[in-house]
């Protein structure tokens, strides 16, 4: 019986991944892709917005990302769907305002890039859900795809 539980819990959760949900009052936006929630305990988290990668601040796109990302949440109460924390202390999380994912949303708009790199990481749902975003984006032009040649985020930090 005991042999039966354990093999079922396995499967239902496989690899020992389980999530976290945090909510709070979004109080900065660092970036397209990271800002701070304030939780009901006043305590600040900083937030690595999971999935995608924006410009950096000093690169082309950067300001816009960060004042996109600042106008689809500042101020706002949101929810973080999160499982892990970066090598910088960060949460990695789904970001939901007013339930919209707000990562999908910065990809939607030409705002970031979708970050396949860790696309393991997300569900597969999710998954299909960036990559048509960034194709479409890719497609209109929107955001930095309205740019001749747009540099990656992680291209950009090696230089």
């Amino acid at each position: 019986m005991k042999l039966a539980i354990s093999l079922m819990l396995v499967l239902l959760f496989p690899f020992g991944v389980s999530a976290d949900t945090l909510n709070g009052k979004v109080v900065k936006i660092t970036d397209g892709d990271t800002l701070v929630v304030l939780d009901a305990d006043n305590t600040q988290h900083k937030i690595r917005l999971s999935g995608i990668d924006a410009p950096e601040t000093n690169q082309p796109f950067g300001k816009r990302s960060k004042e996109a990302l600042s106008a689809l949440v500042a101020g706002q109460r949101v929810e973080v769907d999160w499982h892990k924390l970066d090598r910088y202390g960060r949460i990695v999380g789904k970001v939901i305002a007013q339930g919209k994912d707000v990562n999908l949303a910065q990809v939607r708009t030409g705002m970031a890039w979708w970050y396949r790199k860790y696309a393991n990481e997300q569900s597969l749902v999710d998954q299909g859900l960036y990559e048509a975003a960034e194709a479409k984006a890719r497609v209109t032009g929107v955001g930095l795809w309205g740019d001749k040649d747009p540099i990656a985020p992680w291209d950009w930090r090696k230089r």
